[in-house]
């Protein structure tokens, strides 16, 4: 009873947050979507780590920890090499043209039909795979942990998972569509506290039911680093996560709208690379207390390991930590459903509606039209976790995050090599990107046909270099300059560029102390 009040507190806490947050009739579009351009670097930093972080890191993540060990902490990790080329690459030269949406940079390098074909791939990519997942995985830890207290809902389980899907979808619904990106800020900040609180009691108190961290140590799973050929996670595969992270952290509108509404370049700049610092916490408190629970269960194997989180949760909290750590999860989902919901809206009523279906239209109008598309996003993105759902029931020992992951990189790869041609190249052909961005799905399709024992990161890798190649190759036969480095590295000051040295040297000693 206990956890549930708790939870019924934070539940009522968000939404009083939200309502305090609503945005006037006479919010502007800029208000709405960007806050007034007027976000600190602490905002920036708390909101984005909250937005990336969602109910799956703390179970498809902590999943396959268990089973692969620090290894998959390397999807949070070499998220550091993201963030700096998005502080001091990326962003610069968002905020110089003063962007409200991505698609704008891309539509002032390449043209509309680009700029356009990438917005509705990015809405596709959001609206479905990336809401349904992480709804899915908030209603899937709330029927792994509190099955009991939830049977009223239905007694077969998967149907209780779709209806708390559905409740946690209206509820991040509501207060985003009142609010815009003012109430998914202030919302988020709070969140993270929470989740970060919950993670980390429940990594101390898994290690210490282990032993220690020389018994973690001891549990051989302590390594960045796998065998070559290695099914899911080898070693190689951290080039296809380094070259992903141009697109999700320098070019992923729900990961960069803060940073868009940054005060200045400094706090932009600032606020990504604390993130930076916070994804190795996060790091920590996804992977560890899975690889903790391995070794407490060496001889009693998990049948789903999807479930190590929620069974920590059971074995090694009293009621109300249970509760607060419940809260943290939810707080994970809820940060990253918010922020969804907002980049979605802010992408089809600012470069759809406005720019290709209604050029004059005013902000009330571009507001409106936004908020209608929560709405719908709402639904395809139910639709999606709702197969999610199905498919984990049928078979629970699947290996969804990495299933999702392989799903999201057919179209993430086209991403990289736009996001690539428009920064690094000099004049890259507009219909070429277009024709490449769109014909990569082919590619790693033929390439998982021809490769079929390759790992899906190495085929991921395969298909950017091999689509990006053809595309710097036309640049540089056309104009015999193929790279170009200008205003490529912009730092507003010594402290941020002190701060990003400092940053990239520790992934480097990262890599090397738990090889």
């Amino acid at each position: 009873m206990l956890d549930l009040v708790i939870i019924a507190a934070y539940f009522a806490g968000i939404m009083l947050v939200g309502i305090l947050s609503r945005a006037k009739a006479e919010t502007s579009a800029e208000e709405y979507f960007v806050a007034s351009r007027r976000l600190r670097w602490p905002s920036i930093a708390l909101s984005t780590i909250a937005t990336n972080i969602h109910a799956g890191h703390f179970l498809g993540i902590a999943g396959s920890a268990y089973l692969y060990g620090l290894a998959q902490a390397n999807l949070e990790i070499n998220a550091v090499f993201g963030l700096l080329l998005a502080a001091f690459v990326f962003v610069p030269l968002y905020l110089k043209l003063r962007v409200m949406t991505i698609t704008q940079f891309f539509e002032d390098r390449f043209g509309s039909r680009v700029a356009t074909a990438y917005s509705v791939l990015t809405m596709v990519l959001y609206g479905f795979l990336y809401l349904g997942t992480a709804l899915f995985w908030g209603a899937y830890a709330v029927n792994a942990l509190f099955p009991e207290q939830i049977a009223f809902l239905h007694a077969d389980p998967l149907v209780r998972v779709i209806i708390m899907m559905v409740a946690l979808g209206v509820f991040s619904a509501t207060y985003t569509w009142l609010g815009g990106l003012t109430a998914v800020v202030r919302t988020d900040a709070i969140q993270f506290v929470l989740l970060v609180g919950g993670g980390v009691i429940l990594t101390v108190l898994a290690v210490r039911e282990l032993g220690g961290w020389r018994e973690l140590a001891d549990t051989g799973l302590m390594h960045l680093h796998l065998p070559a050929d290695h099914p899911k996670l080898p070693w190689t595969a951290i080039g296809a996560m380094l070259l992903l992270n141009l697109n999700y952290w320098g070019s992923n509108q729900i990961i960069l709208q803060r940073a868009l509404a940054a005060r200045s370049v400094r706090d932009a700049q600032l606020g990504l690379l604390a993130g930076g610092v916070l994804k190795y916490v996060i790091a920590a408190i996804t992977c560890l207390p899975a690889i903790a629970l391995a070794g407490i269960m060496a001889d009693r194997p998990l049948a789903d390991p999807d479930t190590a989180y929620p069974t920590l949760v059971n074995l090694l909290l009293p009621a109300g930590l249970r509760g607060l750590v419940l809260c943290g999860l939810f707080a994970s989902l809820m940060s990253s459903v918010d922020s969804i919901f907002n980049s979605v809206a802010t992408l089809w009523s600012v470069d759809i509606y406005r720019r290709r279906m209604r050029p004059n239209a005013n902000d009330r109008q571009v507001v409106a039209m936004g908020r209608r598309a929560i709405l719908v996003t709402l639904v395809t993105g139910l639709l999606f976790g709702c197969l999610q759902a199905w498919i984990k029931f049928r078979d629970p020992a699947f290996a969804l995050t990495h299933w999702f992951n392989d799903m999201s990189y057919y179209i993430k790869v086209g991403f990289v090599i736009l996001v690539a041609a428009a920064v690094f190249l000099y004049r890259a052909r507009a219909g070429l990107v277009l024709a490449v961005m769109v014909g990569t799905v082919g590619l790693k399709l033929l390439l998982e046909h021809l490769l079929p024992d390759m790992a899906y990161f190495n085929v991921t890798a395969l298909t950017i270099l091999g689509g990006f190649a053809v595309v710097a190759g036309e640049a540089w036969w056309r104009e015999r300059r193929g790279i170009v480095w200008r205003e490529v590295w912009q730092v507003a000051d010594r402290t941020t560029a002190r701060v990003g040295m400092a940053l990239a040297m520790s992934l480097v000693a990262i890599q090397i102390l738990f090889h």
